[in-house]
């Protein structure tokens, strides 16, 4: 088991202590001498192993220097939770904190790759009543425990089919904070097609944060993102857009895409979206069935490679010529992070999160929506297989065989659940393409920081 991340990228040695989380970066001799050092080799072995290279007098320095580091903390670091984890996972009492409402399970798009099947989630067309999200965010509050904070995100099918009934529970919501202590977080996603003045006025005061569903290019967006007879999308949603983006100041949304099989050089799409004038950007990798043709592939891999190293680079000289902007798996935090918790057990999707369907059925997350084996309860009687509950609680880097060893483990904590779920048939499996490529952000991301603090 390697306690560091050697890799080279955009000019740059790249070293990651994978248990403390420093990056270090260094020069060539260094980087040869690291992996003789993990090994437990000795200073006059790793001068005899490196002499072709280097001259004896540098190789000593830099195994002084990676020694330093070492007593440090900040290289060799072993891992202090692999044998506390069950410990640490049994003490630490989880609240639901999070909702996410099918307001509709309907929409007026037929978007190809569509998980929910146009908005059915393996059932019926419907629309949430108010009665019924109301019970939901009671049912929130009342399992929140002493949390403050809640989130809620109305999401579909479409949501804004169904907009009265979001302004409904908004307003409820917010009647209920005071009296209860709380402060909702209210988010909401959309393709578009019914957003107007009134839905981006309400949103801009109401909304922490909206996603604006857009794939890219038009001809790209358009293949995947019709509406039901045919026609495209694009032209309809991007004025649209542009003018919320604008009015969010560029700031607490997302255009967010997916990336499929028909456009593995995605880094356009990234940067037709930026052209277009947004700043916070998402373009993720569709995750679909092998039999589906525009489904990712094992040879798509390599090229998808070459796009995140191509839009890297570029993101980095945009920054530099004052014209940047945020790509969400891009983002990393060096510094700090997020608990260790969540480094360890990801998006708390079946604990902290939960999906509410328009009928009022409990679900661990909006992917596992109509998966009857995963029916957590209602929002009439709560949790009734704790059960299930309890199994994602459990699921964690360390629960994953395939995690436990991959330095990316504490950035992406373990992947999704319902990924792997769908391929592997467990929840602590993995997704074999989505953990290249996950690995693959990593290393760019932590490429970018350094390129912009040089």
């Amino acid at each position: 088991m390697s306690l560091i991340h050697r890799y080279r990228s955009n000019g740059f040695n790249i070293v990651l202590d994978i248990n403390s989380g420093s990056v270090h970066l260094v020069d060539d001799v260094t980087y040869e001498v690291l992996p003789l050092l993990e090994e437990g080799a000795d200073t006059e072995r790793i001068v005899s192993c490196l002499s072709a290279k280097f001259s004896p007098d540098e190789i000593r320095t830099s195994v002084s220097e990676c020694e330093e580091l070492k007593r440090q903390g900040m290289l060799f670091t072993e891992d202090i939770y692999r044998d506390a984890i069950d410990a640490f996972t049994d003490a630490r009492k989880t609240v639901v904190k999070a909702l996410c409402l099918h307001i509709a399970h309907d929409c007026n798009l037929a978007c190809r790759y569509c998980f929910a099947e146009e908005g059915e989630y393996h059932g019926r067309r419907a629309l949430m009543s108010f009665e019924t999200g109301k019970k939901a965010l009671d049912f929130l509050i009342a399992s929140s425990g002493n949390r403050t904070n809640l989130e809620v995100d109305f999401f579909g099918g479409e949501p804004l089919m169904n907009w009265e009934v979001v302004k409904q529970l908004v307003a409820y919501g917010r009647s209920r904070e005071e009296e209860c202590r709380k402060k909702f977080r209210f988010t909401l996603t959309t393709n578009g097609v019914l957003l107007n003045d009134e839905v981006m006025e309400f949103c801009n005061r109401e909304m922490g944060n909206v996603v604006l569903s857009i794939d890219g290019r038009k001809e790209v967006h358009d293949r995947m993102r019709p509406f039901r007879k045919g026609a495209g999308s694009y032209d309809l949603i991007v004025p649209k857009f542009q003018k919320f983006a604008e009015s969010r100041n560029q700031d607490k949304y997302y255009v967010r895409g997916t990336y499929t099989h028909f456009n593995t050089d995605f880094a356009a799409d990234v940067l037709h979206l930026a052209d277009l004038g947004f700043k916070q950007i998402s373009v993720e990798p569709v995750v679909a069935p092998k039999d589906e043709q525009y489904a990712l592939t094992e040879e798509d891999v390599p090229v998808l490679f070459e796009q995140y190293d191509l839009l890297a680079k570029e993101m980095i000289r945009r920054e530099k010529e004052g014209n940047g902007f945020n790509f969400f798996h891009f983002m990393i935090d060096l510094t700090g992070g997020p608990c260790v918790y969540k480094r360890l057990s990801g998006c708390g999707s079946g604990t902290e999160y939960l999906a509410v369907t328009p009928w009022g059925d409990l679900y661990p997350c909006h992917q596992f929506v109509g998966e009857e084996e995963f029916l957590l309860g209602n929002v009439d009687e709560g949790i009734t297989h704790p059960e299930i509950c309890e199994k994602f609680g459990r699921c964690n880097v360390y629960a994953k065989p395939e995690c436990r060893d991959c330095f990316a483990r504490f950035y992406c904590s373990g992947g999704c659940a319902a990924n792997a779920s769908h391929f592997t048939g467990d929840i602590t499996g993995n997704y074999k393409i989505g953990c290249e490529l996950q690995r693959k952000r990593v290393e760019c991301a932590i490429m970018i920081k350094a390129a912009l603090a040089d």
